[in-house]
């Protein structure tokens, strides 16, 4: 049987697509630089860019996104602490319009189809401040697949808002298709490994970090 939640989801973007449609225009897109532009070095971490595939890409649809893992230099790592040397993935996925059906996937969807699974005891919603004092509200939780595990940071990011529920992510975009005529948004993620020698907490506190040095960028790519 299908949860609310999901029915939720549908009446939404069939309301959407709906409004959508009868107006008939183009969605009012700002401008923006690529992704690719991000800071390769971020928090003394150094970007490695990883391609995707022609497979994810047909998945993902019209947009622009960042597939990056950012790690210390292997000339600092002999000095570091045992949990500064584990790297930190991030993925971005931003989509000028949603108007033609094509919308973010939620990483809730896309991360089981992969193989992982959530952990449900460490899934929430809460709050970070990013360098310059700025909050964001984000989801966390860790996944596994198999002896594998990691911890994840997402969020929706568009029109300067942060929102970590899918549902009120939807619920904005209707919102502002119809003020606005703009339906552009992003997906933001961050993912790091929790070693067989560390808690989650360790995992966590790195990948907080990360997005705390990262996150004054996005607004560099992402119109608010």
């Amino acid at each position: 049987m299908k949860s609310s939640r999901f029915w939720t989801v549908i009446v939404l973007m069939i309301v959407t697509l709906g409004l959508l449609m009868h107006r008939g225009d183009a969605d009012n897109v700002p401008y923006s630089p690529p992704l690719s532009q991000m800071p390769t070095v971020i928090d003394g971490l150094v970007a490695q860019d990883l391609p995707l595939d022609d497979g994810v890409l047909a998945v993902l649809g019209k947009g622009d996104f960042l597939n990056r893992v950012y790690s210390a230099p292997a000339v600092q790592q002999v000095s570091l602490k045992p949990s500064a040397v584990y790297p930190v993935s991030l993925f971005i996925g931003y989509f000028a319009t949603q108007r033609t059906g094509q919308s973010i996937h939620s990483p809730q969807h896309c991360l089981p189809g992969a193989g992982w699974t959530f952990e449900s005891e460490y899934s929430k919603y809460t709050g970070l401040e990013d360098i310059r004092g700025e909050h964001f509200n984000v989801g966390e939780y860790v996944i596994n697949n198999g002896e594998s595990r990691q911890f994840v940071i997402y969020w929706y990011q568009a029109h300067g808002r942060s929102i970590a529920n899918e549902y009120k992510a939807k619920a904005y975009m209707l919102a502002d298709a119809i003020r606005y005529n703009r339906t552009d948004g992003a997906l933001v993620r961050v993912i790091t490994p929790i070693a067989s020698t560390e808690q989650v907490a360790d995992a966590r506190d790195r990948a907080i970090r990360f997005t705390a040095h990262m996150a004054p960028y996005l607004s560099q790519f992402i119109p608010g």
